[in-house]
């Protein structure tokens, strides 16, 4: 038998047996016993929110963000007939109250279309919005040249917060018009030393938005790319050879207590020729850098090796090439093979066999990105470092060479990371063994405080890692505000009990009286999460995420500092309340999840 879970304007189809249907359960869910009520279970939604595909129903519904701009919309097709334009509607909430709810720039769109005014517009499509809507509507107002302000009454927002609670775990996920099958691939630092701080932005921002591209309804699957070939493999060799031998380190080597630890540790091999000691030194070293980043919950589905771009007959490096030169993509010149990438708007020219026989690096690259197009991914994601803006227009290219839409290629730029003690900026660099380690950044502010504060900036923007605000457990700490913030509903819920909890969520949505309006404010600010989900998975952002929970800690703190919860003065009011904690506590949690942060039940 098949029930369906309300997801807004959506409906999930799942099986009966996967979820719970007693309000008692849901209550005991809250209170962290087993983890069932309207939660799908086993292997439907897994907990790292793999994207697993999901049977999506859409459905008339009318109390959340989603299902008004859907009824917009077909109000819009109803009267105006189709257009172009709707994909341009938009449905915001303005920043002033006194605009209402919801503004929809609807009747501006489809004016032309229609062959009205854009305020005649408005106002017909504002009636057809009170017959449509009922009680739910207030009342609407036609605002400049032809905004509609839409005031929507209580019933819609106790409405539309049962809604959120049916959908349990669900809410907010797989908004993806069509899901992707995605590779991302991060971090891929050399192995040729411990991880640092720039590589922990780089791991906790590919890892953030694997999470919420797999959330918004897309499979993901996070690849480690190890640079184990290549002149840097032979000069950390070279350096562990001369450190093991009583020597000095080459100027351009590898220093550091590191270096002479794993020469201390290869010591029994330090006969070796130096690429062979390189090699075995990367494989002591990937093994730290896997424990470190597990460590900061960063996880691999799959590891892959530039080494092995080179292994078999023919290798993927001389597939890759043949593919291009039977396409008539290179040519020869001064003794090397060359790519045309001018042809798909690169600067120049680029070189792929140097006239030595050596293939460059930029061969490899090819070769790696050919691989993953052959395993079947309809996106590849690669999370770069500062240092790569210019290798992108070639990339890009070479992509496109190999018949690779290159839109379906994305190359996430990082930019650079400073870390601030007493106001003075530490430096790395991993030959001159001067940096700090991601291990040193955990044992320093801890997993949550590293995650939270690395993703709280868009990726392109330099961030000031302030370590002393990152301890401080205080207000002005936003990690351990948001933290605080569901340790005290947890709390609060706890207090409750069972009983009343199962009764709140009986009776969720279907209270009367007039909200408070912080009770109002704190059910649009919970309605907005689905729409930033989507925004930061669209725009590869999961900073909004970091910034949507500090913001939604901070209207629940109003709404906890004006209204009574426990022991409010009707046991109606009290159970509305209880249900609204319930609701913020979870779309907490979830947005902490998110971003790979904890949400403790207590501080």
């Amino acid at each position: 038998m098949n029930v369906y879970v309300a997801l807004g304007a959506w409906v999930l189809v799942v099986h009966r047996a996967s979820i719970a249907t007693s309000p008692t359960e849901v209550a005991e869910t809250v209170l962290g016993a087993p983890r069932r009520a309207l939660w799908l279970g086993g292997s439907a939604l897994r907990s790292r929110c793999t994207g697993a595909a999901h049977k999506i129903i859409a459905v008339s519904s009318t109390t959340t963000e989603t299902g008004l701009r859907e009824t917009v919309l077909a109000l819009a097709g109803e009267h105006v007939g189709s257009a172009s334009s709707h994909r341009a509607i938009t449905l915001e909430r303005p920043p002033r109250q006194d605009f209402g709810d919801y503004s929809t720039n609807a009747a501006l769109l489809l004016a032309p279309t229609a062959g009205a005014q854009p305020r005649e517009l408005a106002q017909q499509l504002g009636d057809l919005l009170t017959e449509r809507l009922g009680e739910q509507l207030e009342h609407f107002e036609v605002a400049g040249p032809g905004f509609l302000n839409l005031f929507l009454s209580d019933a819609w927002h106790r409405a539309a917060l049962g809604e959120l609670l049916a959908a349990g775990a669900s809410f907010g996920r797989g908004g993806a018009a069509a899901g992707e099958r995605i590779i991302v691939e991060f971090v891929s630092a050399n192995p040729t030393g411990p991880m640092h701080v720039g590589h922990a932005r780089n791991a906790a921002y590919g890892d953030a938005l694997a999470r919420v591209l797999a959330f918004h309804g897309h499979i993901v699957e996070r690849e480690f790319y190890v640079n184990d070939a290549g002149s840097q493999v032979l000069k950390l060799g070279e350096s562990i050879g001369a450190l093991a031998c009583g020597e000095q380190v080459p100027e351009d080597g590898y220093h550091g207590d590191y270096v002479t630890g794993l020469a201390a540790q290869l010591a029994n091999e330090a006969s070796m020729e130096p690429a062979e000691l390189g090699r075995a030194a990367v494989a002591l070293m990937m093994g730290r850098i896997a424990e470190s980043l597990s460590e900061f919950r960063v996880d691999f589905d799959s590891w892959s090796y530039e080494s092995a771009l080179h292994d078999g007959d023919p290798s993927p490096v001389a597939h890759t090439l043949s593919i291009l030169e039977q396409q008539g993509h290179t040519y020869r010149s001064e003794g090397a093979l060359w790519l045309r990438t001018t042809d798909y708007g690169d600067d120049k020219d680029r070189v792929l066999l140097r006239s030595s026989g050596e293939h460059t690096y930029f061969a490899s690259d090819i070769a790696y990105h050919q691989d993953k197009r052959e395993r079947g991914f309809d996106r590849q994601i690669d999370v770069w470092g500062a240092d790569h803006h210019g290798y992108v227009g070639r990339m890009k290219a070479a992509y496109e060479a190999l018949g690779g839409d290159p839109e379906h290629l994305e190359m996430l730029i990082m930019q650079l990371v400073h870390l601030v003690r007493r106001g003075e900026r530490a430096q790395m660099s991993k030959r001159a063994g001067e940096f700090v380690t991601l291990d040193d950044l955990l044992r320093e502010i801890g997993v949550d405080a590293a995650r939270w504060f690395l993703l709280s900036r868009s990726h392109d923007t330099t961030i000031d890692l302030d370590l002393d605000l990152a301890r401080e457990q205080s207000n002005e700490n936003p990690v351990y505000y948001v933290q605080y913030a569901h340790a005290r509903i947890a709390s609060m819920l706890a207090k409750a009990g069972v009983e009343q909890l199962q009764l709140a969520l009986e009776q969720a949505g279907e209270q009367s009286g007039e909200l408070h309006p912080v009770e109002r404010s704190l059910i649009k600010k919970l309605l907005a999460f689905p729409g930033e989900v989507g925004e930061a998975a669209t725009r590869r952002a999961p900073h909004r995420i970091a910034a949507y929970a500090l913001e939604l800690a901070q209207q629940f703190t109003a709404f906890y500092r004006d209204c009574r919860v426990l022991g409010a003065e009707s046991p109606v009011l009290e159970s509305q309340r209880l249900a609204l904690c319930v609701a913020s506590r979870q779309t907490i949690a979830r947005s902490l999840e998110l971003l790979g942060v904890d949400a403790p039940a207590e501080m």
